[in-house]
């Protein structure tokens, strides 16, 4: 395996990787709190919570005390300081820190989307960090076994979208460790764009590396919550068991919550998703990556929030159209740019492109599921309007049913569906999985 030396780490640089039992969790018999009677604001000044990462510090690392620990994270991984999770393992003297893995985008997330940093060795602690970006669970086995640690140790900061690929590097790893009965802790975070569950659910005969398992597209749940949801739901079939699980949960995150609220942090978690205003708008803007002839705006300051197509084919009715609407919690604004990262979209790179930006004006009361379905319903009217196509998968030509879990978002719009036909579609499924998840939440 080619190994190479890391520039030495920097305060946010480098780490990542989790049922026994939860720290700190409320009795079995308290409910979720959903925030719905907090008054907290979304413009207020943030509540310092606590992750799980503070409350491990807070511990002395007592959860991981005696055990030869891999950690799986990348720069978001960091303490109420900023100072990352594996500088802090190191410097404990209580934690025998053997091995880092790396996700997509990288250890220290310097990767572009469906890129990676390679496997080498951390200047500052001298540990091999292990570049697990597309790992299948038997890679995560080897991985796992040739590192030799007792329990892998998660912490990444999710966006809260089926499409985002960490939460898949958290349940591929959970299964491996299954396997081989390691024992695995997450490090809590709060998701920032709160606690509620929109879109569609994923198909079996969908899923991909941007959706393995049957969750609807914004969950509406934590990295520990998953976990406990996977855990419960998936491994004892795919693992045979389920793992030990032990996930240090927050402390003050509340369901209602959202970025802002929290005084959390933010690193970002990759290199598109710069603040949390992206995070917000990603489960619905994140659709228009299966449109070929339309940019999601990478390479712009505004990823997913800037949205459109060349400026020969799209024009100002768009913004028109979808400010008709009057959509809950959102604005739209004319808007002209240059993107510099294409991703699959050669023929867009630094042209000029004519859309909108999103701005969300009042997330508690907005659907960025409905949100992203009504600006592909709008954009789908230009005759230039075209579904990214997948040549290399003649069983399931089109990227958008893979983001959105079927062909029934496509084929609905392709009709002429309206919204409300299009998201009621999906209501009752959206409902049960609702159900499904709530003896695994801890918030």
């Amino acid at each position: 395996m080619h190994r190479r030396t890391f520039l030495a780490s920097t305060a946010a640089a480098s780490a990542v990787g989790a049922t026994a039992g939860t720290l700190g969790a409320a009795p079995a018999s308290a409910a979720p709190d959903d925030g719905a009677a907090t008054g907290h604001g979304w413009a207020g000044p943030g509540r310092r919570v606590r992750t799980g990462l503070d409350v491990l510090v807070d511990s002395r690392f007592a959860a991981l005390a005696g055990q030869r620990v891999g950690v799986l994270s990348n720069p978001t991984g960091v303490d109420a300081r900023y100072r990352h999770l594996v500088d802090l393992m190191h410097g404990s003297g209580r934690v025998r820190l053997t091995a880092a893995f790396g996700p997509e985008h990288g250890f220290r997330g310097s990767a572009q989307a469906g890129g990676s940093e390679g496997t080498g060795i951390d200047a500052r602690t001298g540990i091999t960090v292990y570049d697990a970006y597309g790992a299948s669970q038997a890679t995560w086995g080897e991985l796992i076994t040739e590192a030799g640690v007792d329990t892998v140790v998660f912490d990444i900061q999710d966006v809260g979208a089926r499409f985002y690929t960490y939460i898949w590097t958290l349940y591929d790893s959970m299964v491996a460790a299954a396997r081989l009965g390691r024992r695995y802790v997450v490090l809590d975070r709060p998701n920032p764009i709160g606690g509620r569950a929109y879109g569609p659910m994923m198909t079996t005969p969908f899923t991909s590396g941007v959706g393995k398992k049957e969750i609807v597209q914004q969950h509406g749940m934590t990295v520990g919550e998953l976990a406990r949801f996977y855990n419960g739901e998936f491994l004892p079939a795919e693992a045979g068991r389920p793992v030990e699980l032990e996930v240090i949960r927050c402390r003050g995150w509340r369901r209602g919550d959202f970025a802002a609220d929290t005084g959390v942090p933010w690193v970002l978690p990759s290199p598109n998703m710069p603040t949390p205003d992206t995070a917000l708008v990603y489960p619905g803007t994140c659709m228009f990556e299966g449109v070929a002839s339309m940019t999601e705006g990478r390479g712009t300051t505004r990823p997913f929030e800037l949205v459109g197509g060349l400026a020969t084919d799209f024009d100002h009715h768009l913004v028109d159209r979808l400010a008709a609407r009057g959509l809950p919690g959102v604005e739209f604004r004319e808007a002209y740019f240059s993107p510099t990262a294409a991703g699959q979209k050669p023929d867009l790179l630094n042209k000029l492109c004519a859309g909108v930006e999103v701005k969300v004006v009042d997330p508690p009361r907005f659907d960025p599921v409905r949100t992203g379905v009504a600006m592909l319903v709008e954009a789908r009217r230009y005759p230039a309007f075209a579904w990214r196509a997948d040549s290399w998968d003649a069983a399931r030509p089109y990227w958008i049913d893979k983001l959105t879990g079927s062909t029934r978002l496509r084929t609905m719009i392709d009709a002429g569906a309206e919204v409300s036909d299009v998201v009621g579609a999906w209501s009752a499924e959206l409902a049960g999985f609702d159900r499904r998840r709530r003896p695994y939440l801890l918030y």
